[in-house]
Protein backbone atom coordinates (compact mmCIF):
# COMPACT_ATOMS: atom_id res chain seq x y z
CA UNK A 1 0.00 0.00 0.00
CA UNK A 2 1.68 3.65 -1.03
CA UNK A 3 1.86 6.08 1.74
CA UNK A 4 0.05 9.16 1.32
CA UNK A 5 2.84 12.13 0.80
CA UNK A 6 3.15 14.56 3.66
CA UNK A 7 0.82 17.68 2.97
CA UNK A 8 2.98 20.69 1.99
CA UNK A 9 1.15 23.55 -0.22
CA UNK A 10 -2.28 22.99 1.67
CA UNK A 11 -5.19 25.60 2.81
CA UNK A 12 -3.99 25.68 6.58
CA UNK A 13 -0.56 26.11 5.61
CA UNK A 14 -1.30 28.74 3.37
CA UNK A 15 -3.78 30.38 5.71
CA UNK A 16 -1.89 30.50 8.39
CA UNK A 17 1.13 31.82 6.89
CA UNK A 18 -1.37 34.36 5.71
CA UNK A 19 -2.93 35.73 9.25
CA UNK A 20 0.77 36.14 10.97
CA UNK A 21 2.37 37.56 7.63
CA UNK A 22 -0.15 40.26 8.12
CA UNK A 23 -0.15 40.53 11.49
CA UNK A 24 3.67 40.75 11.49
CA UNK A 25 3.87 43.08 8.65
CA UNK A 26 1.78 45.36 10.91
CA UNK A 27 3.85 44.98 14.11
CA UNK A 28 7.15 45.15 12.41
CA UNK A 29 6.40 48.67 10.35
CA UNK A 30 6.04 50.03 13.80
CA UNK A 31 9.34 48.50 15.24
CA UNK A 32 11.39 49.84 11.70
CA UNK A 33 9.83 53.06 12.42
CA UNK A 34 10.84 53.02 15.71
CA UNK A 35 14.42 51.26 15.71
CA UNK A 36 15.19 51.82 12.27
CA UNK A 37 15.95 48.38 10.95
CA UNK A 38 13.46 45.74 9.64
CA UNK A 39 13.31 42.07 11.75
CA UNK A 40 12.36 38.80 9.86
CA UNK A 41 9.52 36.54 10.26
CA UNK A 42 10.69 33.42 9.53
CA UNK A 43 11.29 31.86 13.20
CA UNK A 44 8.59 33.39 14.89
CA UNK A 45 6.45 31.95 11.83
CA UNK A 46 7.83 28.39 12.41
CA UNK A 47 6.91 28.57 16.68
CA UNK A 48 3.43 29.94 15.91
CA UNK A 49 3.30 27.01 13.14
CA UNK A 50 4.12 23.98 15.13
CA UNK A 51 1.54 25.88 18.02
CA UNK A 52 -1.21 25.41 15.84
CA UNK A 53 -0.43 23.15 13.24
CA UNK A 54 0.86 20.11 15.35
CA UNK A 55 -0.87 21.51 18.85
CA UNK A 56 -4.42 22.59 17.92
CA UNK A 57 -4.82 20.92 14.22
CA UNK A 58 -2.77 17.52 14.84
CA UNK A 59 -0.89 18.02 11.64
CA UNK A 60 2.76 16.54 11.75
CA UNK A 61 3.91 17.75 8.16
CA UNK A 62 7.82 19.77 8.85
CA UNK A 63 6.98 20.73 4.77
CA UNK A 64 3.13 22.16 5.16
CA UNK A 65 5.05 24.26 8.66
CA UNK A 66 7.75 25.63 6.01
CA UNK A 67 5.04 26.46 3.46
CA UNK A 68 3.66 28.47 6.32
CA UNK A 69 6.79 30.16 7.46
CA UNK A 70 7.66 30.41 3.66
CA UNK A 71 4.36 32.95 3.25
CA UNK A 72 4.41 34.93 6.20
CA UNK A 73 8.01 36.19 6.08
CA UNK A 74 6.99 36.32 2.06
CA UNK A 75 4.96 39.16 3.20
CA UNK A 76 6.23 40.50 6.16
CA UNK A 77 9.33 41.33 3.72
CA UNK A 78 7.63 43.93 2.41
CA UNK A 79 7.61 46.33 5.88
CA UNK A 80 11.13 47.03 5.34
CA UNK A 81 11.40 47.91 1.92
CA UNK A 82 8.24 50.21 2.34
CA UNK A 83 9.63 51.71 5.71
CA UNK A 84 12.98 52.79 4.76
CA UNK A 85 11.57 54.64 2.09
CA UNK A 86 8.57 55.92 1.57
CA UNK A 87 8.06 57.83 5.15
CA UNK A 88 10.84 60.41 3.76
CA UNK A 89 8.20 61.53 0.73
CA UNK A 90 5.76 61.91 4.11
CA UNK A 91 8.16 63.29 6.04
CA UNK A 92 9.42 66.09 3.05
CA UNK A 93 5.71 66.69 2.29
CA UNK A 94 5.33 68.39 5.68
CA UNK A 95 7.62 71.75 4.11
CA UNK A 96 6.53 71.22 0.49
CA UNK A 97 2.90 70.76 -0.60
CA UNK A 98 3.45 70.16 -3.95
CA UNK A 99 4.49 66.71 -2.25
CA UNK A 100 1.56 66.44 -0.25
CA UNK A 101 -0.57 64.90 -3.11
CA UNK A 102 1.05 62.34 -4.44
CA UNK A 103 -0.56 59.54 -6.58
CA UNK A 104 -1.53 56.18 -4.81
CA UNK A 105 -1.33 54.14 -8.34
CA UNK A 106 1.76 54.45 -9.02
CA UNK A 107 2.84 54.01 -5.06
CA UNK A 108 0.91 50.55 -5.14
CA UNK A 109 2.28 49.68 -8.93
CA UNK A 110 6.15 50.28 -7.74
CA UNK A 111 5.57 48.49 -4.82
CA UNK A 112 3.78 45.19 -6.27
CA UNK A 113 6.55 45.41 -9.06
CA UNK A 114 9.22 45.17 -6.39
CA UNK A 115 7.70 42.44 -4.88
CA UNK A 116 7.07 40.44 -7.48
CA UNK A 117 10.38 41.35 -9.44
CA UNK A 118 12.63 40.18 -6.41
CA UNK A 119 10.79 37.12 -6.66
CA UNK A 120 11.24 35.82 -10.21
CA UNK A 121 14.74 37.28 -10.33
CA UNK A 122 16.05 34.91 -7.32
CA UNK A 123 14.48 31.93 -8.51
CA UNK A 124 17.53 31.22 -10.95
CA UNK A 125 20.13 31.46 -8.78
CA UNK A 126 18.80 29.14 -6.07
CA UNK A 127 20.99 25.68 -7.29
CA UNK A 128 24.27 27.66 -7.46
CA UNK A 129 23.77 29.90 -4.38
CA UNK A 130 22.36 27.11 -2.31
CA UNK A 131 23.17 23.35 -4.09
CA UNK A 132 26.41 24.08 -5.54
CA UNK A 133 28.26 27.32 -3.41
CA UNK A 134 25.98 25.83 0.03
CA UNK A 135 25.95 29.33 0.79
CA UNK A 136 24.92 29.42 4.70
CA UNK A 137 21.72 31.71 5.30
CA UNK A 138 22.20 31.70 9.29
CA UNK A 139 18.49 32.47 9.40
CA UNK A 140 17.07 30.04 6.74
CA UNK A 141 19.47 27.39 8.84
CA UNK A 142 18.32 28.21 12.04
CA UNK A 143 14.57 27.78 11.28
CA UNK A 144 15.30 24.12 9.23
CA UNK A 145 16.80 23.19 12.79
CA UNK A 146 13.95 24.34 14.67
CA UNK A 147 11.20 22.85 11.98
CA UNK A 148 13.11 19.58 12.47
CA UNK A 149 12.40 19.93 16.38
CA UNK A 150 9.16 19.54 16.31
CA UNK A 151 8.86 18.82 20.28
CA UNK A 152 10.89 22.05 21.10
CA UNK A 153 8.40 24.27 18.78
CA UNK A 154 5.90 23.91 21.13
CA UNK A 155 7.44 24.90 24.19
CA UNK A 156 8.72 27.78 22.22
CA UNK A 157 5.50 28.64 21.55
CA UNK A 158 5.00 29.04 25.08
CA UNK A 159 7.76 31.40 25.47
CA UNK A 160 6.74 33.76 22.96
CA UNK A 161 3.18 33.79 24.06
CA UNK A 162 4.78 35.11 27.56
CA UNK A 163 6.93 36.92 26.07
CA UNK A 164 4.09 38.74 24.30
CA UNK A 165 1.89 38.84 27.38
CA UNK A 166 4.48 40.61 29.50
CA UNK A 167 4.79 43.29 26.14
CA UNK A 168 1.20 43.77 26.34
CA UNK A 169 1.07 44.64 30.19
CA UNK A 170 3.85 46.81 29.87
CA UNK A 171 2.57 49.13 26.93
CA UNK A 172 -0.71 49.70 28.40
CA UNK A 173 1.27 50.41 31.63
CA UNK A 174 4.05 52.76 30.06
CA UNK A 175 0.14 54.20 28.07
CA UNK A 176 -1.46 54.85 30.72
CA UNK A 177 1.46 56.57 32.44
CA UNK A 178 1.40 54.42 35.15
CA UNK A 179 5.11 53.86 34.24
CA UNK A 180 7.13 56.52 33.40
CA UNK A 181 8.60 56.39 29.17
CA UNK A 182 12.21 56.35 30.42
CA UNK A 183 14.41 56.30 33.17
CA UNK A 184 16.10 59.69 33.24
CA UNK A 185 19.09 59.07 35.22
CA UNK A 186 21.04 62.65 33.36
CA UNK A 187 18.31 64.55 35.18
CA UNK A 188 19.14 63.36 38.80
CA UNK A 189 22.60 63.98 38.32
CA UNK A 190 22.10 67.16 36.93
CA UNK A 191 23.73 66.37 34.02
CA UNK A 192 23.31 69.00 30.59
CA UNK A 193 20.64 68.17 28.36
CA UNK A 194 23.93 66.83 25.66
CA UNK A 195 24.58 64.64 27.79
CA UNK A 196 22.28 62.11 27.98
CA UNK A 197 22.01 59.19 30.35
CA UNK A 198 18.70 57.67 30.11
CA UNK A 199 16.85 54.27 29.94
CA UNK A 200 13.51 54.25 27.59
CA UNK A 201 11.28 51.77 28.64
CA UNK A 202 9.83 49.41 25.89
CA UNK A 203 9.39 45.94 25.48
CA UNK A 204 10.46 45.75 21.95
CA UNK A 205 13.12 47.84 22.12
CA UNK A 206 14.75 45.42 25.05
CA UNK A 207 13.67 42.30 22.63
CA UNK A 208 16.00 43.43 19.52
CA UNK A 209 18.78 43.86 21.87
CA UNK A 210 18.31 40.17 23.01
CA UNK A 211 17.78 38.76 19.98
CA UNK A 212 20.68 41.13 18.26
CA UNK A 213 23.77 40.00 20.89
CA UNK A 214 26.71 40.60 20.14
CA UNK A 215 26.12 41.65 16.43
CA UNK A 216 23.83 44.92 17.59
CA UNK A 217 26.66 45.81 19.86
CA UNK A 218 28.09 48.41 17.27
CA UNK A 219 24.41 49.97 17.65
CA UNK A 220 24.73 50.91 20.77
CA UNK A 221 28.17 51.54 20.61
CA UNK A 222 27.72 54.12 17.63
CA UNK A 223 25.21 56.10 20.87
CA UNK A 224 27.90 56.41 23.16
CA UNK A 225 30.58 57.85 20.58
CA UNK A 226 27.53 59.92 19.10
CA UNK A 227 26.72 61.43 22.64
CA UNK A 228 29.34 60.65 24.73
CA UNK A 229 32.46 61.43 22.84
CA UNK A 230 31.59 63.59 20.10
CA UNK A 231 28.53 66.14 21.50
CA UNK A 232 31.00 66.69 24.30
CA UNK A 233 34.11 67.54 22.54
CA UNK A 234 32.09 69.45 20.30
CA UNK A 235 30.48 71.58 22.92
CA UNK A 236 33.34 71.81 25.03
CA UNK A 237 35.82 73.36 21.97
CA UNK A 238 33.10 75.52 21.20
CA UNK A 239 32.03 74.00 18.30
CA UNK A 240 28.72 74.56 18.61
CA UNK A 241 28.18 78.53 20.07
CA UNK A 242 24.93 79.75 21.44
CA UNK A 243 23.31 83.10 20.10
CA UNK A 244 24.08 85.93 22.93
CA UNK A 245 20.67 86.58 23.60
CA UNK A 246 19.88 83.05 24.58
CA UNK A 247 18.49 82.18 28.04
CA UNK A 248 21.54 80.69 30.12
CA UNK A 249 18.71 77.79 30.88
CA UNK A 250 17.62 76.82 26.84
CA UNK A 251 21.69 76.61 26.20
CA UNK A 252 21.92 73.12 26.83
CA UNK A 253 19.50 71.89 24.91
CA UNK A 254 19.78 74.44 22.04
CA UNK A 255 23.65 72.53 22.21
CA UNK A 256 21.85 69.24 21.95
CA UNK A 257 19.81 69.78 19.10
CA UNK A 258 22.54 71.65 16.90
CA UNK A 259 25.25 69.09 17.39
CA UNK A 260 22.10 66.18 15.71
CA UNK A 261 21.54 68.43 13.36
CA UNK A 262 24.90 70.12 11.95
CA UNK A 263 27.01 66.84 12.87
CA UNK A 264 25.30 63.71 13.83
CA UNK A 265 22.64 63.80 11.22
CA UNK A 266 25.09 64.10 8.46
CA UNK A 267 27.47 62.13 10.22
CA UNK A 268 25.08 59.32 10.07
CA UNK A 269 24.02 59.91 6.39
CA UNK A 270 27.50 59.55 5.45
CA UNK A 271 28.32 56.55 7.06
CA UNK A 272 25.26 54.74 5.50
CA UNK A 273 26.60 55.66 2.23
CA UNK A 274 30.21 54.42 2.83
CA UNK A 275 28.76 51.09 4.18
CA UNK A 276 26.82 50.28 1.55
CA UNK A 277 29.56 51.57 -1.39
CA UNK A 278 31.44 49.12 0.88
CA UNK A 279 29.36 46.39 0.40
CA UNK A 280 29.07 47.00 -3.05
CA UNK A 281 32.48 46.37 -3.90
CA UNK A 282 32.91 43.34 -1.64
CA UNK A 283 30.43 41.84 -3.40
CA UNK A 284 31.58 41.73 -6.41
CA UNK A 285 32.96 38.72 -7.03
CA UNK A 286 29.78 37.16 -5.86
CA UNK A 287 28.23 39.06 -8.27
CA UNK A 288 30.37 37.73 -10.76
CA UNK A 289 29.64 34.03 -9.68
CA UNK A 290 26.13 34.91 -9.38
CA UNK A 291 25.65 35.67 -13.22
CA UNK A 292 27.97 32.80 -13.97
CA UNK A 293 25.27 31.06 -12.55
CA UNK A 294 22.62 32.50 -14.65
CA UNK A 295 24.39 30.88 -17.80
CA UNK A 296 24.58 27.81 -16.33
CA UNK A 297 21.12 27.30 -15.49
CA UNK A 298 20.06 28.92 -19.09
CA UNK A 299 21.95 26.12 -20.57
CA UNK A 300 20.32 23.46 -18.52
CA UNK A 301 17.01 24.93 -19.43
CA UNK A 302 17.94 24.91 -23.43
CA UNK A 303 19.52 20.95 -22.71
CA UNK A 304 16.85 18.88 -20.35
CA UNK A 305 14.27 21.40 -19.98
CA UNK A 306 13.15 23.35 -16.82
CA UNK A 307 13.88 21.04 -13.59
CA UNK A 308 10.05 19.77 -12.27
CA UNK A 309 11.65 21.48 -8.81
CA UNK A 310 11.89 24.87 -10.27
CA UNK A 311 9.29 27.04 -11.52
CA UNK A 312 8.71 27.21 -15.67
CA UNK A 313 11.63 29.67 -17.49
CA UNK A 314 8.36 30.63 -19.00
CA UNK A 315 6.71 31.48 -15.69
CA UNK A 316 9.41 33.65 -14.42
CA UNK A 317 9.75 35.53 -18.05
CA UNK A 318 6.07 36.09 -17.94
CA UNK A 319 6.52 37.74 -14.11
CA UNK A 320 9.55 39.42 -14.84
CA UNK A 321 7.84 40.96 -18.04
CA UNK A 322 4.38 41.79 -15.40
CA UNK A 323 6.76 43.28 -13.01
CA UNK A 324 8.74 45.53 -15.33
CA UNK A 325 5.27 46.70 -16.92
CA UNK A 326 4.27 47.99 -13.20
CA UNK A 327 7.73 49.70 -13.10
CA UNK A 328 6.99 51.29 -15.99
CA UNK A 329 3.62 52.81 -15.26
CA UNK A 330 4.57 53.93 -12.05
CA UNK A 331 7.57 55.80 -13.49
CA UNK A 332 5.08 57.48 -15.96
CA UNK A 333 2.61 58.70 -13.79
CA UNK A 334 4.63 59.58 -10.61
CA UNK A 335 6.65 62.05 -13.16
CA UNK A 336 4.58 63.07 -15.62
CA UNK A 337 7.23 62.15 -17.94
CA UNK A 338 7.77 61.02 -21.66
CA UNK A 339 7.32 57.12 -22.90
CA UNK A 340 11.15 57.60 -23.79
CA UNK A 341 12.29 59.05 -20.05
CA UNK A 342 9.97 56.45 -18.19
CA UNK A 343 11.06 53.66 -20.64
CA UNK A 344 15.09 54.61 -19.62
CA UNK A 345 13.92 55.42 -15.82
CA UNK A 346 12.37 51.66 -15.82
CA UNK A 347 15.40 49.93 -17.25
CA UNK A 348 18.05 51.73 -15.02
CA UNK A 349 16.02 50.84 -12.25
CA UNK A 350 15.80 47.14 -13.11
CA UNK A 351 19.50 46.67 -13.76
CA UNK A 352 20.07 48.17 -10.30
CA UNK A 353 17.52 46.24 -8.65
CA UNK A 354 18.83 43.40 -9.99
CA UNK A 355 22.49 43.87 -9.29
CA UNK A 356 21.21 45.31 -5.72
CA UNK A 357 19.22 41.82 -5.15
CA UNK A 358 22.14 39.49 -6.18
CA UNK A 359 24.27 41.25 -3.81
CA UNK A 360 21.69 41.47 -0.88
CA UNK A 361 21.33 37.61 -0.86
CA UNK A 362 24.90 36.78 -1.32
CA UNK A 363 25.61 38.93 1.70
CA UNK A 364 22.82 37.30 3.85
CA UNK A 365 24.01 33.59 2.39
CA UNK A 366 27.31 34.49 4.01
CA UNK A 367 26.28 36.49 7.12
CA UNK A 368 22.65 37.13 7.23
CA UNK A 369 23.42 40.95 7.35
CA UNK A 370 23.26 43.30 4.27
CA UNK A 371 23.53 46.74 3.21
CA UNK A 372 19.81 46.95 2.30
CA UNK A 373 19.48 50.56 3.56
CA UNK A 374 22.18 52.35 2.02
CA UNK A 375 21.40 50.86 -1.33
CA UNK A 376 18.10 51.99 -1.41
CA UNK A 377 19.87 55.47 -0.66
CA UNK A 378 22.37 55.26 -3.73
CA UNK A 379 18.94 53.98 -5.77
CA UNK A 380 16.58 56.97 -4.59
CA UNK A 381 19.76 59.26 -5.35
CA UNK A 382 20.21 57.60 -8.99
CA UNK A 383 16.33 58.08 -9.28
CA UNK A 384 16.47 61.68 -8.20
CA UNK A 385 18.96 62.82 -11.05
CA UNK A 386 17.48 60.82 -14.22
CA UNK A 387 14.03 62.07 -13.03
CA UNK A 388 15.20 65.67 -13.41
CA UNK A 389 14.47 66.31 -9.27
CA UNK A 390 11.20 64.86 -9.34
CA UNK A 391 11.58 63.59 -5.40
CA UNK A 392 8.10 61.86 -5.75
CA UNK A 393 8.68 59.40 -8.63
CA UNK A 394 12.72 59.22 -7.04
CA UNK A 395 10.98 57.89 -4.23
CA UNK A 396 8.34 55.43 -5.58
CA UNK A 397 11.17 53.82 -7.48
CA UNK A 398 12.95 53.31 -4.45
CA UNK A 399 10.21 51.60 -2.70
CA UNK A 400 10.39 49.22 -5.47
CA UNK A 401 14.18 48.39 -5.46
CA UNK A 402 14.23 48.46 -1.85
CA UNK A 403 11.30 45.72 -1.52
CA UNK A 404 12.90 43.86 -4.00
CA UNK A 405 16.63 43.57 -3.02
CA UNK A 406 14.80 42.57 0.70
CA UNK A 407 12.28 39.75 -1.55
CA UNK A 408 15.84 38.09 -2.50
CA UNK A 409 17.57 38.14 0.55
CA UNK A 410 14.25 36.16 2.39
CA UNK A 411 13.05 34.18 -0.57
CA UNK A 412 16.53 32.36 -1.35
CA UNK A 413 16.83 31.91 3.12
CA UNK A 414 13.21 30.31 2.79
CA UNK A 415 14.75 28.34 0.02
CA UNK A 416 18.00 27.36 2.08
CA UNK A 417 15.23 26.31 4.81
CA UNK A 418 12.86 23.64 2.46
CA UNK A 419 15.99 22.45 0.51
CA UNK A 420 17.50 21.24 4.34
CA UNK A 421 14.00 19.77 5.52
CA UNK A 422 13.13 17.94 1.96
CA UNK A 423 10.82 20.89 0.75
CA UNK A 424 9.65 21.05 -2.65
CA UNK A 425 11.10 24.09 -4.21
CA UNK A 426 8.60 24.75 -6.42
CA UNK A 427 5.90 24.57 -3.94
CA UNK A 428 7.28 27.78 -1.88
CA UNK A 429 8.30 29.15 -4.99
CA UNK A 430 4.32 29.45 -5.89
CA UNK A 431 3.07 30.37 -2.93
CA UNK A 432 5.54 33.34 -2.48
CA UNK A 433 4.47 34.72 -6.51
CA UNK A 434 0.50 33.97 -5.53
CA UNK A 435 0.90 36.64 -3.02
CA UNK A 436 3.31 38.67 -3.16
CA UNK A 437 1.12 41.62 -3.80
CA UNK A 438 -0.35 40.95 -0.26
CA UNK A 439 2.43 42.40 1.98
CA UNK A 440 3.45 46.08 -0.16
CA UNK A 441 -0.43 46.92 0.89
CA UNK A 442 -0.63 46.02 4.31
CA UNK A 443 2.95 47.70 5.05
CA UNK A 444 1.72 50.77 3.04
CA UNK A 445 -1.90 50.55 4.96
CA UNK A 446 -0.48 50.83 8.25
CA UNK A 447 2.39 53.24 7.47
CA UNK A 448 -0.43 55.96 6.60
CA UNK A 449 -2.43 55.16 9.70
CA UNK A 450 0.75 55.73 11.88
CA UNK A 451 1.10 59.23 9.95
CA UNK A 452 -2.04 60.01 10.16
CA UNK A 453 -2.35 59.77 14.13
CA UNK A 454 -4.01 62.15 16.34
CA UNK A 455 -2.42 64.84 17.89
CA UNK A 456 -3.59 63.08 21.32
CA UNK A 457 -0.37 60.83 22.39
CA UNK A 458 -0.94 58.19 20.59
CA UNK A 459 2.84 56.55 18.86
CA UNK A 460 2.84 57.95 15.53
CA UNK A 461 5.52 60.37 13.31
CA UNK A 462 2.92 62.16 11.06
CA UNK A 463 2.85 66.10 11.65
CA UNK A 464 -0.51 65.79 14.15
CA UNK A 465 1.23 63.45 16.53
CA UNK A 466 1.95 65.13 20.09
CA UNK A 467 5.11 63.11 20.67
CA UNK A 468 6.58 63.98 17.34
CA UNK A 469 5.60 68.12 18.24
CA UNK A 470 6.65 67.92 21.73
CA UNK A 471 9.84 65.41 20.84
CA UNK A 472 9.29 62.87 23.61
CA UNK A 473 10.53 59.21 23.03
CA UNK A 474 7.20 57.71 22.06
CA UNK A 475 7.36 59.56 18.90
CA UNK A 476 8.31 57.12 15.77
CA UNK A 477 11.46 58.79 14.21
CA UNK A 478 11.68 56.68 11.28
CA UNK A 479 15.60 57.15 11.02
CA UNK A 480 16.40 55.07 8.03
CA UNK A 481 13.86 57.48 5.75
CA UNK A 482 15.35 60.67 7.69
CA UNK A 483 18.38 60.10 6.47
CA UNK A 484 16.87 59.76 2.73
CA UNK A 485 14.88 62.97 3.49
CA UNK A 486 18.24 64.87 4.86
CA UNK A 487 19.99 63.70 1.98
CA UNK A 488 16.82 64.57 -0.90
CA UNK A 489 16.77 68.25 1.17
CA UNK A 490 20.62 68.66 0.85
CA UNK A 491 20.23 67.75 -3.05
CA UNK A 492 17.27 70.11 -3.22
CA UNK A 493 18.55 72.87 -1.18
CA UNK A 494 22.37 72.57 -2.86
CA UNK A 495 23.94 73.32 1.00
CA UNK A 496 24.57 69.59 1.74
CA UNK A 497 27.04 69.08 4.47
CA UNK A 498 29.40 67.87 1.75
CA UNK A 499 32.32 67.61 4.54
CA UNK A 500 30.41 65.86 6.96
CA UNK A 501 29.14 63.29 4.10
CA UNK A 502 32.49 62.42 2.56
CA UNK A 503 33.63 62.13 6.52
CA UNK A 504 30.72 59.64 7.37
CA UNK A 505 31.73 58.14 4.12
CA UNK A 506 35.25 57.62 4.81
CA UNK A 507 34.59 56.40 8.28
CA UNK A 508 31.96 54.06 6.69
CA UNK A 509 34.03 52.63 4.28
CA UNK A 510 37.00 52.16 6.87
CA UNK A 511 34.27 50.07 9.16
CA UNK A 512 33.33 47.58 6.74
CA UNK A 513 36.81 45.93 7.39
CA UNK A 514 35.86 44.72 10.47
CA UNK A 515 34.78 41.18 10.48
CA UNK A 516 30.93 42.36 11.88
CA UNK A 517 28.58 42.81 8.93
CA UNK A 518 26.41 45.99 8.50
CA UNK A 519 28.75 47.50 11.33
CA UNK A 520 28.79 51.05 9.42
CA UNK A 521 25.02 50.59 9.09
CA UNK A 522 24.54 50.06 12.81
CA UNK A 523 26.60 53.01 14.09
CA UNK A 524 25.60 55.76 10.91
CA UNK A 525 21.84 54.61 12.45
CA UNK A 526 22.83 55.18 16.40
CA UNK A 527 23.54 58.60 15.22
CA UNK A 528 19.94 59.14 14.07
CA UNK A 529 17.67 57.82 17.25
CA UNK A 530 17.55 59.30 21.12
CA UNK A 531 20.13 57.88 23.26
CA UNK A 532 17.76 56.72 25.67
CA UNK A 533 16.56 54.18 22.55
CA UNK A 534 20.05 53.15 21.99
CA UNK A 535 21.08 52.85 25.26
CA UNK A 536 17.98 50.56 26.73
CA UNK A 537 18.83 48.38 23.20
CA UNK A 538 22.41 47.97 24.20
CA UNK A 539 21.51 46.80 27.77
CA UNK A 540 19.56 44.03 26.21
CA UNK A 541 22.90 43.07 23.93
CA UNK A 542 24.90 43.05 26.74
CA UNK A 543 22.12 40.56 28.46
CA UNK A 544 22.10 38.81 25.79
CA UNK A 545 25.74 38.33 25.73
CA UNK A 546 25.94 37.76 29.59
CA UNK A 547 23.22 34.29 28.72
CA UNK A 548 25.10 33.00 26.24
CA UNK A 549 28.42 33.14 28.38
CA UNK A 550 26.59 31.30 31.33
CA UNK A 551 23.57 28.80 29.97
CA UNK A 552 25.52 28.76 26.24
CA UNK A 553 24.21 29.23 22.37
CA UNK A 554 22.05 26.33 23.19
CA UNK A 555 20.10 28.31 25.83
CA UNK A 556 19.67 31.10 22.92
CA UNK A 557 18.49 29.40 20.18
CA UNK A 558 15.78 27.60 22.19
CA UNK A 559 14.98 29.75 25.06
CA UNK A 560 15.57 33.28 24.78
CA UNK A 561 15.10 33.95 21.05
CA UNK A 562 11.33 33.24 21.30
CA UNK A 563 11.07 35.04 24.33
CA UNK A 564 12.53 38.26 23.08
CA UNK A 565 10.42 37.93 20.00
CA UNK A 566 7.38 37.65 21.95
CA UNK A 567 8.51 41.01 23.45
CA UNK A 568 8.92 42.57 20.38
CA UNK A 569 5.43 41.39 18.13
CA UNK A 570 3.72 41.77 22.12
CA UNK A 571 4.68 45.40 22.17
CA UNK A 572 4.06 46.25 18.49
CA UNK A 573 0.41 44.68 18.27
CA UNK A 574 -0.64 46.00 21.54
CA UNK A 575 0.46 49.91 20.37
CA UNK A 576 -1.38 49.35 16.82
CA UNK A 577 -4.36 48.33 18.36
CA UNK A 578 -4.35 51.27 21.05
CA UNK A 579 -3.77 53.60 18.14
CA UNK A 580 -6.67 52.49 16.15
CA UNK A 581 -9.01 52.48 19.29
CA UNK A 582 -7.53 56.48 19.76
CA UNK A 583 -8.26 57.17 16.19
CA UNK A 584 -11.89 55.51 16.32
CA UNK A 585 -12.64 57.43 19.47
CA UNK A 586 -11.26 60.95 17.97
CA UNK A 587 -8.47 61.32 20.65
CA UNK A 588 -11.45 61.46 23.44
CA UNK A 589 -10.47 59.61 26.23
Amino acid sequence: MATRPYPELSFPGIALGVLQGVLMTAAFVYIALKLGFGLGGSTVAAIVGFTFLRGALRRKSIVENNINQTVASGINTASAGVVFTLPALLLLSVGDETLRDFPIGPLIFASIAGSLMGIVLIIPLRKQMIEFERLKFPSGTAVATLLRSPGEGLSQGVLLIVGAGLALVLTVLVNLAIVPEELDFGHLASLPAWLPIALYISAANFGAGLLSGKGGLPFALGGVLAWWIITPVAVSAGWIAPPDAMAVDSIAGWQAGEVYSQMLRPLGIGMLIGGALAGVVSALPAVKGAFASLKAAAKIAREKGASPEEMGSKVLGFGAVGAFGLLFTSAYFAADISVGHALLIAVVAALWLALAGIIVATATGHTDISPLSGLALIAVTLMYFLTDGNVTAAILIGVSVCIATNQCADMMSDLKTGHLVGATPRNQQIAQLLLCWLGPLVAIGVLFLLWNMPGDGSPGFGPESAACINETADCLLAPQAGALQGMIEALQGGDAAIDKYLGGAVIGGALSVFPIGGVAVLVGLAMYLPFSITLAYGVGCVVAMGLEKSKGKVFIGKKLVPFAAGLIVGEALTQLVWSVLRMVQGGGA
